[in-house]
């Protein structure tokens, strides 16, 4: 008897098993990576921001707001997302005397990818000349979007910190999701950690 339930819980754990690393690899494809990158002045005590406030001068989104009272969903999701992260840092948004202003620019551009050994490497010959390939074509579109992020010392009007994150995109515009994955990224590294500032 524990031969023939041994037997038959084996296949049952693997196919659980099969199920769930399928489903972790197809929640990883639906996810891309976001690449981020950042640089900051090392002069600057970071620890002494305390207040900020949205950049004056802010330059139009990719979309073309904020124009005429309104914004475009683009621009009020990355303002959005980036208030509910700076205040996660306890930075306390403020309309007088900031310790730093805030601005971004964001776009999406197409993009395109080389497939390495898609058609090179080494092919298989065949009879009569034919080859055969490893079935990739050899550069791949895809389109991404990029958001940068900079926070300027509003005592001495000089950039103090820039974050930049860079992911791919299903459709010509940043989703809500997308903006919140990316701001969180790039944000992630804000401050820059002692080790690094101040150096």
């Amino acid at each position: 008897m524990n031969r023939i339930s041994r037997f038959l819980a084996r296949p049952l754990a693997l196919s659980v098993l099969g199920l769930s690393l399928l489903l972790g690899v197809s929640g990883c494809a639906s996810t891309a990576r976001v690449g981020v990158n950042t640089d900051f002045d090392h002069s600057v005590n970071f620890r002494t921001y305390k207040t900020w406030a949205w950049y004056p001068q802010q330059p139009t989104d990719t979309e073309g707001g904020p124009a005429q009272g309104y914004q475009s969903f683009l621009d009020k999701r990355i303002r959005a997302a980036v208030e509910r992260e700076l205040a996660q840092k306890g930075l306390t948004f403020t309309d007088k005397n900031p310790d730093v202003y805030v601005a971004y620019s964001a776009r999406v551009e197409d993009k395109q990818r080389a497939n390495p050994g898609a058609f090179g490497g080494y092919p298989f010959w065949y009879g009569y000349g034919g080859w055969y390939g490893r079935g990739l074509p050899p550069v791949t579109d895809y389109k991404a979007g990029t958001v940068i992020i900079d926070l300027v010392d509003a005592r001495r009007k000089e950039l103090a910190w820039r974050g930049q994150g860079q992911a791919q995109l299903d459709e010509q515009t940043i989703s809500e999701t997308e903006v919140h994955r990316i701001v969180n990224s790039i944000l992630g590294n804000y401050p820059p950690h002692d080790q690094q500032a101040r150096r």
